[in-house]
């Protein structure tokens, strides 16, 4: 058993009526600061070796196992399982890594509606923070209960962290946002309708963060997508959706990459066809 496994992190009942209600928790125990240093070390070592990661850190999990170890840690897991159930794909993950001085915010946005899946399913993201995670270096906000409804979509700037830089186009009451801050570590857990996002970094400290997507086998893709990838990390699939995806022999497997490849220009296809059924899903077809 890894050294930094906490005996249980199940949630309570309290929790599991905050997240229903709420659309997030913060800040819960995740994989302990031991682990999280060792891996920040590691993860600063391949970029001094390599530069950035490839495709921003998009499911690096597939050939670092390091990462994969991460993806599978119990503690995580068991607080997921209590909000999904005991079977568990993570679809994909994702480093977000703020340098000091960078543009590179956020914009409020719902992670599911350019994702091509289903958006009644119950679909979260476990975010790690393998740093402190504060206001000044631009931790991630919230909008209690905004979970509740999909909303129409744009695109935004830039320098927006994401692929696409989606942002929701509707009015947005800052004054409403919570601020998820979290010390090395540590977790928080949204769903993948909540509005949230992020500022830039305003520190001399680095932020650097890993987004981990769960959801259960039995979440169904989009019609006429391209046939998407998982991986099987607690559990059984037995829907067979998507195809599982292997754990990594060694870092950067030959095969792995391979993977990785394939699989981060199959998000990024679905990615372009789930913004256009987005768009027809809260417009209608023309």
């Amino acid at each position: 058993m890894n050294s930094t496994h906490l005996s249980s992190n199940y949630l309570t009942s309290e929790q599991n009526i905050f997240y229903k209600n709420n659309g997030y928790l913060a800040p819960l125990p995740a994989i302990g600061s031991m682990l999280a240093e060792e891996t920040l070390s590691k993860i600063e070592l391949f970029e001094n070796k390599y530069g950035d990661f490839p495709q921003k850190g998009l499911k690096a999990h597939l050939y670092l196992p390091w990462m994969e170890e991460v993806v599978r840690h119990s503690s995580i897991l068991e607080a997921v399982e209590s909000i999904i159930g005991p079977d568990i794909l993570c679809w994909s993950s994702r480093f977000f890594i703020k340098n000091p001085g960078e543009k590179g915010f956020v914009s409020w946005h719902q992670d599911v509606t350019y994702w091509g899946l289903d958006v009644s399913e119950n679909i979260l993201t476990a975010w790690i923070a393998f740093t402190p995670a504060t206001k000044a270096n631009g931790v991630m906000k919230v909008i209690p209960g905004s979970h509740q409804k999909v909303v129409e979509h744009r695109e935004g700037a830039a320098s927006n962290m994401l692929l696409r830089g989606q942002e929701v186009a509707v009015k947005v009451d800052e004054d409403n946002a919570i601020f998820m801050e979290l010390d090395t570590g540590e977790m928080s857990l949204h769903h993948g309708l909540i509005f949230h996002g992020s500022e830039n970094n305003h520190s001399n400290d680095r932020r650097i963060g890993f987004a981990i997507r769960y959801m259960p086998p039995r979440v169904k893709p989009l019609d006429g997508l391209p046939r998407d990838s998982a991986m099987l990390v607690k559990g059984r699939d037995n829907y067979g959706y998507y195809d599982l995806e292997p754990s990594p022999k060694k870092e950067l497997d030959p095969d792995a990459v391979a993977l990785h490849k394939k699989a981060t220009e199959t998000y990024q296809a679905i990615n372009r066809e789930a913004v256009k059924k987005h768009f027809e899903m809260v417009h209608g077809k023309n």
